[in-house]
């Protein structure tokens, strides 16, 4: 029997704290990038990829908690592409090409010019460690315990928005630069 394909879930929890302490008027996933608010591009993203998503955007303590009630809420998924809600310069090819690769790995992460990035994606056999998460460090624990057994495929992208997050009003304007540059 087939799997399911993975779902991607969008983390939109987060106070957007630092955006604020930058300058920011709004948070940062309301913010304007090339017209239009972040968190519209990343959606716009996902769901070019065609795959499966679910946005997590319920305020919780922290990012651990944020994927937790996310993967509860899917669990039937084939898998998970975890990715925050502000790397709106995401591309959708990159999250098929996470999303293939999990078929030879139990957890995979994309690299952009040596820079390990998001969406990372995890098979349905970690739903229950994923589920167990808590706190503000998000699935770096569950991603360090398959590191350790050689269990983590890394995926070279041509996509530097797997590495492009919106924490600060420079980090906004580094993208709108970026944004320009590929039209």
């Amino acid at each position: 029997m087939e799997l399911p394909p993975p779902t991607v879930i969008v983390l939109a929890s987060g106070r957007g704290e630092r955006f604020l302490a930058s300058g920011g008027t709004a948070h940062k996933l309301s913010a304007l990038l090339g017209g239009r608010p972040v968190l519209e591009h990343t959606l716009a993203a996902v769901r070019e990829s065609g795959l499966p998503w679910h946005l997590e955007d319920v305020g919780h303590p922290g990012m651990g908690d944020s994927i937790a009630a996310a993967v509860r809420a899917t669990a039937d998924a084939g898998g998970w592409l975890i990715l925050p809600a502000d790397l709106p310069l995401v591309q959708a090819a990159t999250m098929r090409r996470i999303a293939l690769a999990l078929s030879q790995w139990q957890a995979v992460q994309p690299v952009h010019a040596g820079a390990r990035g998001h969406p990372v994606g995890f098979a349905a056999s970690n739903g229950a460690a994923l589920m167990a998460l808590a706190g503000p460090v998000g699935a770096v624990s569950v991603l360090r315990a398959l590191r350790a057994t050689n269990a983590v495929g890394e995926v070279e992208v041509d996509d530097a928005g797997v590495v492009t997050d919106i924490d600060t009003l420079d980090d906004l304007a580094r993208a709108e630069a970026l944004l320009l540059s590929r039209r």
